[in-house]
């Protein structure tokens, strides 16, 4: 193969992995976090208030039944995605388990088409969108595996930006679409003052239905040039069994010991991440529930969200390759802090106890909005940089899974403090509040991290 032959395959083998994430971004921008997840806790809520709750407690017992809920699937994710990374590593194949976890992303974004709006299968939305988040989730762990062999150590930092800018500018076109053809606003229109497409029904919420297949079809659509693009080298190696994929893990563990920066970027981004989770998590159902938001509001919100999400996270990739990763996940948990404690007083009259003018609430939370997008872009495409300074090549999947369990081992803490405070507060607005103080913690394990990972001191 000539050199001229060898830079466009490898090209083409990036741009291929690049739209892993455009296909799969719509998942976090289109469901969980400004369409589905604020339509679920509407339903909830409402359920709630048919039970004799007053609409404040209502609110507060909807987001904690979502806190719940997405805590418990990252329980699952995190002490199974290691086990599945080893076993992967020990036969060289990743093509395989991403192809299986792709089917089990479309299956669960297809059946939240059966969500009845008089809440009366909470139980079922909720299984589904689990099905749909793990499928994600795992095949994000393998497809963040092949990113050391995409580059080298220097060009990892702009492709990992690179990639989540081209993913956030999926999730913000899937967005608009579904905004201007499908999902209804409270005088049945969409944004774009249409009826919802294919004579969809607004009473019944069919548009916004609708966005959970029109996800599974974006997926299926811009998977093409993934799996037509990016190829893995055949290996002969032997398939491990579960047990000594879990005892290969254990000792992978176990060595953390003598991989003091490994661990400690570990333990700090497990703190981070889940703060980042969230922000992503609740903050459509913040502005549902806080600022009355209807979902179209908040879906506008989104796009705009996004947008700045691409833009923080290509100008991030930059960055990266210019200072290094460690110095921009950084400057990215210090201004998410500032923009936690924002949020955490923003309420539809006063900003930090302050009264405004009509409006400015929202405006402070679309710029908020805007810099968790763009912020939190920076920070996952520089975290999985700075995870390949730390990685081993041959066992990369493994490595990655650990770095999954690292981001899903605590899945359940920001949703469960979210869930206690909300609860003992009785307050939505409040429940939010421990993100800032995982922030903090990441943060400060953070420098205990070399810049340059263990294998470079």
């Amino acid at each position: 193969m000539t050199s001229a032959t060898a830079d466009t395959t490898l090209r083409k083998r990036i741009w291929g992995w690049y739209f892993f994430d455009f296909a799969s971004q719509p998942y976090h921008t289109v469901l969980n976090t400004f369409i589905f997840g604020p339509f679920f806790v509407a339903i909830a809520a409402t359920y709630y208030l048919n039970q004799g709750l007053v609409e404040g407690v209502a609110d507060a017992n909807a987001q904690a039944m979502w806190a719940w809920t997405t805590a418990l699937i990252g329980l699952i994710i995190a002490f199974s995605a290691p086990i599945f990374g080893a076993m992967a590593d020990s036969t060289g194949r990743k093509m395989p388990w991403i192809a299986s976890f792709s089917l089990m992303y479309v299956f669960g974004c297809a059946a939240l088409w059966f969500t009845a709006p008089d809440a009366s299968n909470l139980f079922w939305m909720l299984a589904a969108f689990g099905i749909g988040f793990i499928g994600a989730e795992y095949a994000l762990i393998f497809t963040n595996a092949q990113l050391p062999g995409l580059g080298t150590r220097e060009q990892i930092g702009k492709i990992s930006g690179s990639g989540f800018a081209f993913g956030y500018l999926g999730g913000v076109i899937a967005l608009a679409i579904a905004l201007l053809l499908l999902v209804e606003q409270g005088n049945g229109k969409t944004v774009a003052g249409l009826d919802p497409l294919f004579g969809l029904d607004p009473s019944a919420r069919e548009g916004t239905r609708a966005t959970g297949p029109f996800a599974a079809i974006w997926f299926i659509l811009f998977m093409v040039p993934y799996f037509l693009w990016v190829r893995e080298v055949r290996t002969d190696q032997i398939r491990s069994s579960f047990s000594e994929a879990f005892g290969q893990v254990v000792t992978s563990l176990k060595g953390l010991k003598s991989r003091r920066s490994l661990g400690f970027f570990l333990l700090g981004s497990m703190f981070y991440r889940d703060a980042l989770n969230g922000l992503y998590a609740f903050g459509g159902v913040y502005a549902k529930l806080v600022l009355d938001w209807e979902v179209t509001q908040i879906g506008v919100f989104g796009v705009v969200a996004a947008i700045g999400a691409a833009v923080f996270s290509y100008i991030g990739g930059f960055a990266d390759r210019r200072f290094g990763p460690k110095p921009v996940i950084a400057f990215a948990i210090v201004v998410l802090m500032l923009v936690s404690l924002t949020v955490i007083n923003v309420t539809p009259d006063t900003v930090y106890g302050m009264p405004v003018a009509a409006g400015t609430p929202d405006l402070i939370f679309i710029i908020c909005g805007v810099l968790i997008g763009g912020m939190g872009g920076m920070l996952q495409s520089s975290s999985r940089s700075l995870m390949v300074r730390h990685t081993d090549e041959d066992n990369a999947t493994e490595y990655f899974g650990l770095y999954g369990l690292s981001g899903r081992a605590t899945a359940f803490l920001a949703p469960l403090l979210i869930g206690i405070v909300t609860t003992v507060t009785q307050s939505a607005r409040l429940g939010v509040s421990p993100v800032f103080f995982l922030f903090l913690i990441g943060l400060i394990l953070l420098a205990y991290v070399h810049k340059n990972g263990d294998f470079e001191k």
